[in-house]
């Protein structure tokens, strides 16, 4: 088994902090999700998360107008240049100092951030390599607090920043004769937003108290004067001495006055206070959060702490809309370009929501678990991921769109456990709530609640392999309850264990349940025998998890002093063992009182899971690792790291000695106090802020694994989401049965000769997708027959791998149904001999067959009903059909929906 899994998808998180950003075309939405982003493309319906993170949080982002760059700034001030074409990271630099925002002028040439009470601005990253992608130009001087949002005219020349001063500053871009600064002020409260209005140097500032000031300026942009060139070659000399004692060019400096003299402002560019209008006129809203405004549509958006938002026409300030998305903070908002989408972010809950608001409808409404996700199962076929998490909810995600279809509420405490039966239409999970629930994924409801005579709080759970028999494990009353599906009724109740169930797994293949405990034993139930006891294994320490292999011969579990040892569960003798705690490599908390070493001698594995082929084992826990073990060797083959992300606690090994003083940790310290999203201590009598608010740093751990029945991928529930990596053959050269005679042009060559079979063998020797596809789209339909016949059964299995993965990017549709018919059509027989080890391979096939079989379902159902609805009004308006005859077209439309679905999977 070849170890290439990478990174390829987060789920269960939409949204975390920072700013959301709509792309060039106004598609697709680009969404910080801590330390990666993620883009959400609108049109098509799919999510992406890009392969690169940040080592904190993402706080800010910046989009170049091209769309081709974007830069990332974390909590720190740490940037990366990234490229939104290569998905790969250009360039890191250290602003030294957080960043509030961060905006690349209308041309593309400049960039500005601004952190503590400056602004500085760098000539952006060109299409040519340089040797510093960020090069400073100017450094702004004016605002006494900090600088909190930019915007740029739409010529360049100019850009407005507001400040935590209540103040707003109008800085030129280039020395401009007429406007070098300008200090707006006008508000009683924090400036949240500015914005030009088009073509213009008109400016509205938007501050936390619900204002808004038009300020109207008398020249326009037309009208602004380059200075003169005074002693240019001196000033030009002498920098040029300077610069060759620095690293790097320190830019010029301009520093602006809130009041200059009479003098100063002398034949220079004047601002007046046209307007001001107040968004809270009888006191129902909260503090403003966010803004944006759409300079075509004069549309200006504006979201609140209390989850409103408006929607206002400029510059007559005209109510359009008002709606209420949320009861949490909205922290972000974004409008794409052409002024249809408007996107909010609400980082209390993960809310991420896309509105058109012509038709008031969502465009794109996701959210992710509130608290942490604790569990996690793959569907049958590997399409669905299902998520429980301490919120309650039970969430459904389709892994190929990375999107939540439906999320089930029933629960009123934490989700402890969920499944899919073997079927793949219904959900079983589990709650602290005292009830296991089924619902149906045809209908979307809860059709079973399952309960026990006594109140029992249920922290597992496992279904047999025909989805009849559902069991959980009670973690207070030690006893295991056991209902049939059909009937809903409670068929037993098992006793034995003398402490917690911990973990329940029922034998694929048997009708036999493992059920373990923390009184050190696990339990072997038979089924067919009233539930006996089969046997009983005897550990050194309290037992956490177990799991059988996918063929059911062995049994793997999981102890507290991070053991995990493997039975043979018929001859109850021990096969072997891995001492994995050491691999663990726990991090070092901020408010440990030991280090790191230490505290990972008490720390095991939560969580395991067998790969497909039942060859590897995925362990994991309380750390930022996954570990997998080869079962047979019981040595381990790789180490993934799931985050990287600092902002989360237990991440570093050492302590941080600059992070501690005389009287301890700094982290003690409520460092949040003050701020926005922090303790905002109010005066007597106002009711704003809330004292118990606390800044805590949530601890990096991985809760639950799972392995897609397919093989390709493996998922991981997090402290940062749900977390897939897949198999990724791109990566590696593995070549089978090599020999010196087989290169591309003898390929080709066998195959301009019509040796289809010879050809198709020597592409899977070489082991290139591209040449494989090649050949194999090479051969006629009808020869495909002759050739899957022909093919070595060594091979048949390949071919099949390669059809299942070429499902899901070629447009050649029947033409590979045939091949997969006529192989298993053939091949079937020998094939069911090695079903087991097999099942990966027809399961991920199956996978990408249904994936098309839906999509063309739907198609021809809707086309079906646009012809019938068109001879229903052609007979309408006289003309001569007959009803009773279908058309032609729609048999051919069924013929295709049949042949999709013929392709069944009895025969292996």
């Amino acid at each position: 088994m070849k170890f290439a899994y990478r990174f390829s998808g987060l789920l269960g998180t939409v949204y975390r902090r920072g700013n959301l950003s709509f792309t060039r075309d106004g598609s697709s939405l680009i969404s910080p999700v801590g330390n990666r982003i993620s883009v959400f493309d609108l049109k098509n319906n799919k999510c992406e998360t890009f392969p690169l993170a940040t080592r904190l949080n993402i706080v800010c982002v910046g989009l170049s107008p091209d769309g081709s760059l974007a830069i990332l700034i974390d909590e720190e001030g740490a940037a990366l240049l990234v490229s939104l074409v290569g998905k790969c990271v250009i360039h890191h630099f250290y602003f030294h100092k957080p960043v509030h925002s961060v905006s690349f002028s209308p041309d593309g040439k400049k960039f500005v951030i601004t952190k503590d009470n400056v602004a500085l601005m760098y000539h952006a990253p060109g299409k040519k390599r340089e040797f510093n992608a960020f090069v400073l130009d100017k450094t702004y001087y004016g605002p006494y607090d900090e600088t909190t949002c930019i915007d740029w005219t739409d010529d360049s020349k100019c850009f407005a920043v507001g400040s935590k001063d209540m103040s707003t500053w109008v800085f030129g871009a280039e020395r401009w004769a007429n406007l070098i600064y300008y200090s707006l002020g006008g508000h009683k409260d924090v400036i949240v937003a500015c914005f030009f209005e088009e073509n213009s140097l008109d400016l509205y500032t938007i501050s936390q108290d619900a204002a808004l000031c038009v300020w109207q300026c008398d020249t326009e942009l037309d009208g602004l004067k380059p200075m003169p060139p005074k002693n240019a070659a001196r000033e030009k000399d002498a920098a040029e001495d300077d610069e060759e004692f620095l690293e790097e060019p320190k830019g010029e400096e301009i520093h602006g006055k809130a009041s200059p003299s009479e003098q100063e402002t002398r034949e220079k560019v004047k601002y007046s206070r046209v307007a001001k209008y107040f968004f809270n006129k009888e006191g129902d809203f909260n503090n403003l959060t966010c803004a944006a405004y759409h300079k075509e549509t004069h549309l200006l958006v504006t979201g609140f702490a209390s989850g409103i938002f408006h929607l206002h026409e400029l510059p007559d300030f005209n109510l359009i809309h008002s709606l209420s998305i949320s009861d949490q903070r909205i922290a972000s908002v974004s409008i794409n370009c052409t002024g249809d989408w408007i996107a909010f972010g609400c980082s209390g809950l993960g809310q991420l929501l896309v509105w058109e608001w012509q038709s008031e409808s969502y465009v794109l409404k996701q959210q992710g678990h509130f608290n942490s996700m604790v569990s996690l199962a793959y569907s049958p076929d590997g399409q669905y991921i299902v998520t429980g998490g301490e919120d309650g909810k039970v969430k459904v995600w389709n892994t190929s769109s990375s999107f939540c279809f439906v999320t089930f509420t029933e629960h009123t405490s934490g989700v402890t456990a969920v499944t899919f039966t073997s079927n793949g239409y219904v959900i079983l999970s589990a709650s602290l709530d005292g009830t296991v629930r089924a619902f149906d994924l045809h209908r979307y409801r809860n059709f079973r609640t399952f309960t026990s005579p006594r109140p029992s709080q249920f922290s597992c759970l496992a279904v047999d392999s025909s989805g009849e028999i559902v069991s959980a494990g009670s973690q207070d009353s030690f006893e295991i309850f056991i209902w049939s599906m059909q009937s809903g009724r409670l068929l037993d109740v098992l006793s034995g264990h003398e402490g917690p169930i911990s973990s329940l797994a029922f034998n694929p293949m048997k009708c036999v349940l493992a059920s373990a405990s923390w009184d050190k034993t696990v339990k072997l139930w038979d089924m067919l025998d009233s539930w006996r006891t089969k046997e009983t294994f005897i550990l050194n320490s309290d037992v956490l998890v177990v799991a059988f292999r996918p063929d059911g011969k062995e049994l793997a579990v999981a102890a507290l002093n991070g053991q995990i040892t493997f039975w043979d569960h018929e001859s109850a003798v021990q096969t072997g063992s891995i001492e994995g705690r050491h691999d663990l490599q726990m991090g070092r908390k901020e408010l440990d009182k030991i280090t790191a070493k230490q505290s990972a001698k008490g720390k095991s594995f939560t969580t395991l899971c067998y790969s497909a082929d039942g060859q590897s084992i995925l362990a994991g826990g309380l750390s930022k690792f996954v570990c997998i073990y080869n079962v047979k060797e019981q040595i381990l083959m790789k180490k993934f790291e799931i985050s990287c992300n600092f902002s989360l606690d237990a991440m570093e090994e050492y302590l941080d000695r600059r992070k501690m003083t005389e009287f301890g940790s700094m982290a003690l310290i409520d460092g949040g106090a003050g701020d926005e999203d922090g303790v905002a201590i109010p005066l007597p009598g106002v009711k704003r802020g809330d004292m118990s608010y606390r800044h805590f740093k949530p601890e990096i751990r991985v809760t639950c694994l799972r392995f897609s029945p397919t093989g390709r991928s493996w998922a991981a529930t997090t402290t940062e989401g749900l977390l897939i990596y897949s198999l990724d053959s791109g990566l590696i050269f593995d070549p089978f049965e090599l020999d010196i005679d087989v290169t591309p042009s003898n390929i080709r060559k066998t195959l301009h000769q019509k040796e289809y079979t010879m050809a198709i063998v020597m592409a899977f020797k070489l082991n290139e997708k591209k040449l494989i596809q090649e050949v194999i789209e090479a051969v006629p339909s009808d020869e495909v027959d002759v050739v899957c016949s022909s093919l070595p059964d060594l091979y048949v299995e390949k071919v099949l791998e390669f059809l299942a993965s070429a499902f899901e990017i070629s447009c050649h549709l029947e033409f590979y149904l045939i091949w997969a018919h006529k192989l298993l059509m053939l091949h079937g027989q020998k094939l069911k001999t090695r079903s087991v080890k097999l099942l990966p391979v027809i399961q991920f096939l199956q996978k990408s067959i249904q994936r098309h079989f839906e999509d063309v379902s739907k198609l021809c159902e809707w086309n079906i009903y646009n012809i019938k609805y068109a001879l229903a009004i052609s007979q309408q308006r006289g003309m001569k059909r007959l009803a009773e005859e279908p058309s032609e077209d729609e048999e051919d439309l069924d013929s295709d929906k049949n042949l999709l679905g013929s392709t069944t999977f009895a025969e292996v």
